[in-house]
């Protein structure tokens, strides 16, 4: 029994340790405000919670069935990372030369029109990739991989994952839910500035990612010239 709970305690620490340094929510905060600019306070609340939601499913998905759904289409790693670190870089890009001023929200569409252009909104982009990113999949993929034998032993690593990224979750909801408060210290130009630099790491973690993903692709099919 005592031996369960260290493994079941270590497995929440590798989990937690391996993804909130690649998650980064505090990093993100910046990102997150100037894509929900245009959001009231409690439409940008709600979607700090449905992000924090989605990236918890994103991530216990990707452990527990990613490695199969990457087989059963034929896809690598590396080739979403490429894809990934594309979007990362294509949003990036449009934050870098975004207007300074906040863009102005139409009231002239239903509620429920909003509401479902925030909840699409809220999974694509700032789930994914900007929260959990390929990096963070590669991660979670990874963790799940070689699932151990046995009931007892699948059902514990499987809910110290689970509780890891919850705790990655909630971690991203109140980065993103006090985004506000974090920035407004640094008024409207430290705001702008915070913003344009987050921007320009995102676009390097893009290229970096694909970076990643291009090297591993021409080391696997030319293994002498990636030697």
């Amino acid at each position: 029994m005592l031996e369960d709970f260290s493994h079941f305690g270590a497995t929440i620490l590798l989990a937690v340790g391996a993804l909130l340094p690649i998650v980064d929510p505090l990093g993100g905060a910046p990102i997150y405000m100037a894509m929900t600019a245009g959001m009231t306070p409690a439409e940008r609340n709600a979607t700090a919670k449905t992000v924090a939601i989605n990236s918890f499913l994103l991530l216990l998905a990707s452990a527990l069935a990613g490695a199969y759904v990457l087989d059963l289409f034929g896809l690598s790693i590396p080739a979403v990372q490429v894809a990934g670190g594309s979007v990362i870089c294509a949003v990036a890009w449009s934050l870098l030369n975004q207007p300074n001023a906040p863009p102005s929200v139409s009231r002239e569409e239903t509620p429920g029109n909003e509401l479902v252009e925030h909840r699409l909104r809220a999974f694509y982009p700032l789930t994914m990739p900007l929260t959990v990113g390929p990096g963070s999949i590669s991660v979670a993929l990874t963790l799940g991989a070689n699932p151990p034998r046995g009931l007892r032993p699948l059902l514990l690593t499987a809910g110290s994952h689970a509780i890891g990224f919850a705790i990655v979750a909630l971690v991203v909801y109140l980065c993103y839910r006090y985004s506000g408060r974090i920035l407004k210290t640094l008024g409207p130009i430290g705001t702008g500035i915070v913003e344009r630099l987050s921007a320009f790491i995102l676009l390097c973690i893009g290229v970096q990612i694909i970076w990643n993903g291009v090297h591993a692709l021409i080391a696997s099919a030319f293994p002498s010239i990636a030697a």
